[in-house]
């Protein structure tokens, strides 16, 4: 009877240690496939953000490439404005070869000393500041009978530019009168005008 007893126990007990073990190793299961699931959803995450991140860099990209660039055919104008006299002057001229297909930010970095008035394909506008004065000061006067162009220096003294060819005996009596006194000119384009008109 005590043999009966005892292998009862004993097989209650094995019983017991089995059950428990089978308890104990289910949540542990549990937790693992818990941890499983969420690491998963992490890397799932993980590449949303990833393909999103490539997607909006791709757009940028896009948006850039996009970006508008200085035509072959393009003129650029370059207007100075000096200081001293209060006067601007404008060169003009055919975009340089090293500027086609730049962008404006290109543009900036090779005209660092210059603003950006305006940016298109075809036409730029760039503007600076300069402290002297524009040396584009003339005084039209009569020479012994010939109209004659005097350059203003800086300190307002007169320096002989040219002579032309022009007799003042056939310019009209108000012409005369104003040669006399001397014309004031500022600019080239403006003296080649009146000296056309001269003519």
């Amino acid at each position: 009877m005590n043999k009966t007893i005892i292998t009862l126990i004993t097989i209650i007990v094995i019983i017991s240690a089995i059950i428990t073990g089978i308890l104990i190793y289910k949540p542990k299961e549990n937790k693992q496939e818990e941890t499983n699931i969420k690491e998963i959803a992490q890397e799932e995450i993980l590449d949303e953000c990833t393909d999103e991140y490539e997607q909006e860099q791709n757009q940028i990209m896009t948006t850039n490439s996009g970006e508008e660039k200085i035509s072959p055919n393009a003129a650029i104008t370059l207007k100075t404005y000096y200081q001293q006299c209060g006067h601007t002057s404008s060169e003009y001229k055919t975009v340089p070869e090293e500027l086609v297909n730049k962008t404006r930010n290109e543009l900036e970095k090779k005209y660092m000393d210059w603003d950006i008035q305006k940016f298109t394909d075809t036409d730029i506008v760039l503007e600076k500041e300069e402290a002297g004065s524009c040396g584009e000061h003339y005084i039209v006067r009569d020479k012994e009978g010939k109209v004659v162009i005097y350059e203003i220096q800086d300190d307002e003294s007169e320096k002989e530019y040219e002579v032309t060819d022009i007799s003042t005996e056939y310019l009209t009596e108000t012409d005369k009168n104003n040669i006399k006194k001397g014309i004031y000119v500022n600019g080239k384009q403006d003296l080649n005008q009146l000296i056309e008109d001269f003519e």
